[in-house]
């Protein structure tokens, strides 16, 4: 087992010291509503909080020798000023020449402009691909090129699909072209609260019998976490198998010191999605697994936009009422969010032999009748990266209306356009952002992004109860619930993934859920856009231009 801590005796004390609690965790009696009488908390721990600080303050080390640098070198100023130039101008071409997001290329020219020497070290560790980050990609390819061919789509299924419903068969091919499996007779439930999804997670949880696949952004110790942790336990000492993944920059603070090394004692299989201080040369905030899949049995199937944390099922209050949405899937579009697991858990290890994924896989009756196909995506295809595609074709494809939740808005102006061109086509456009945000400076670029679309007739929300963090779009002929923000962060650089979904039942689910939203939300129109704070009028300009770097 990887070694991660220093001390064999401190983690034998710390086992010691914690048993007692422990076991009166785990002999809780059980209740037949597992949220009631639960008391969340938020528990921040030191020693992960320390580590996140200590990768920082490298990074915020290396930025302060960088903006430095200038200074140190100002006796050699005539022969510096002329290499800086040279320098300056090799990386302004290269940065215009690279196959990017033009709002990723603006950001990095303007700091190589406004810093000449300075800015060129800044773009050199942390703009471009290095060799280990090109390797950890290609790495990553390779797991999921091999996960791929496991994803076998009935293909008179699809081409049934495809002649009765011919609009919507577009995404369908190219969705099946980028190797998404389509799958039909799926049964979906749609859960419009956390609350509401982590009733039936662990009842769910409660019938498992041969393995259990998990897999979030964040995890946080705090009362959904001992629930969560308690039926877990039962389970691997009744011999089901437990693999249990985590990113570690969502997971650092809010975990404790020994929280993979417990787990595995337990008799866990963990695995931790890029540590934060292998890589600060690359950001440590970005290139993070957002991915939030749980699979029991390989049967059922959940994902959406809660993580394994209080607030997301409403039992502690950070931002007001903490909206999230979830679904739960029964039928072959399970093996899809399986499969995207799989491929994850082999990127996050060095095994000599690949897993056996068909272990894994079930038997599909047809149970309903949605047709639902899994979709992930993530830096290591870039420039390509497909499910920011399949969101702008949501976008030009609608007819009727075409329905957004987001937290963040911060999107590159080919779809803003799409969202424009589709009110001067008569579709009903309406975006819900949150009204209490969780990012200050997210909230204010997300709120520069209003002006065009609330002046060309995109209709926009604001979620007065609190945070909206669900993650959905929604149109006439489909519907799409999972991780992706509408961000460059979602679309670029953090691995995503969500469910494409068509069919009445869930269509009609979801559309009354928005529709509820919207009551709920405070409506923006331009004028209210043009009178926000002055201070704000003049930072967003700024902060817009290095909206890709935040």
């Amino acid at each position: 087992m990887e070694k991660f801590f220093n001390s064999d005796s401190a983690y034998e004390k710390w086992v010691r010291k914690n048993k007692k609690k422990k076991n009166s965790q785990h002999n809780e009696s059980e209740k037949k509503r597992y949220l009631k009488g639960l008391k969340g908390r938020v528990q921040n721990n030191l020693s992960g909080f320390l580590r996140v600080l200590v990768t920082a303050l490298i990074v915020f080390l290396q930025v302060l020798l960088i903006i430095f640098l200038p200074f140190l070198l100002r006796q050699f100023t005539v022969f510096f000023y002329f290499i800086v130039e040279i320098i300056s101008v090799i990386a302004i071409v290269t940065l215009v020449n690279r196959n990017q997001s033009p709002s990723y290329r603006l950001a990095w020219i303007s700091i190589v402009l406004l810093l000449p020497i300075s800015g060129f070290f800044m773009y050199y560790l942390w703009g471009r691909s290095s060799k280990k980050r090109k390797y950890l990609d290609r790495h990553i390819l390779r797991q999921i090129s091999y996960g791929n061919q496991f994803l076998l789509e009935d293909k008179k299924v699809t081409a049934e699909y495809i002649a009765k419903n011919p609009v919507a068969g577009r995404m369908v091919k190219y969705m099946s072209a980028e190797k998404y499996m389509f799958t039909g007779g799926n049964e979906v439930s749609y859960y419009p609260m956390g609350e509401d999804v982590f009733e039936d997670i662990f009842a769910d949880l409660e019938k498992a019998e041969k393995f259990i696949l998990i897999d979030f952004f964040i995890v946080a110790e705090g009362a959904i976490w001992d629930k969560l942790h308690e039926i877990l336990l039962r389970k691997i000492d009744e011999g089901v198998e437990v693999k249990f993944m985590y990113d570690d920059f969502g997971a650092a603070i809010r975990t404790g010191k020994y929280f993979k090394r417990v787990l595995e004692d337990e008799g866990f299989e963990v695995r931790v999605f890029n540590p934060i201080h292998k890589y600060t040369g690359e950001l440590y905030m970005n290139f993070r697994s957002h991915q939030k899949i749980l699979i029991i049995d390989g049967e059922v199937g959940y994902t959406g936009g809660f993580n394994l944390a209080d607030e997301y099922a409403n039992l502690i209050e950070r931002f007001g009422v903490w909206k999230d949405t979830g679904v739960r899937i029964c039928g072959e579009g399970v093996w899809g969010l399986t499969v995207v697991f799989l491929q994850m858990w082999e990127v996050c290890g060095r095994d000599e032999k690949h897993i056996d994924y068909l272990k894994y896989k079930a038997i599909y009756p047809r149970v309903g009748n949605t047709y639902c196909q899994v979709i992930s995506d993530g830096p290591a295809n870039n420039p390509r990266n497909p499910i920011e595609s399949i969101y702008n074709q949501m976008i030009m494809y609608s007819n009727k209306y075409l329905y957004i939740t987001t937290p963040y808005l911060i999107i590159e102006d080919y779809m803003k356009q799409s969202l424009i061109e589709a009110v001067k086509r008569g579709v009903d456009v309406r975006i819900i952002t949150p009204n209490i945000p969780d990012k200050k400076q997210v909230k204010m670029l997300t709120n520069y992004n209003y002006g065009v679309l609330l002046r060309e007739g995109v209709r926009i929300y604001e979620y007065t109860p609190g945070f909206i963090h669900a993650k959905q779009i929604l149109t006439e002929d489909a519907v799409i619930v999972g991780t992706i923000n509408m961000d460059y962060r979602s679309f670029y650089l953090h691995y995503e993934n969500g469910v494409w979904m068509s069919g009445r039942q869930i269509q009609n689910k979801v559309k009354k859920d928005f529709e509820k939203t919207f009551e709920d939300s405070k409506e923006i129109t331009y004028q209210d856009w043009l009178n926000r704070p002055r201070t704000w009028k003049m930072i967003q300009p700024i902060l817009n231009v290095f909206s890709t770097l935040m």
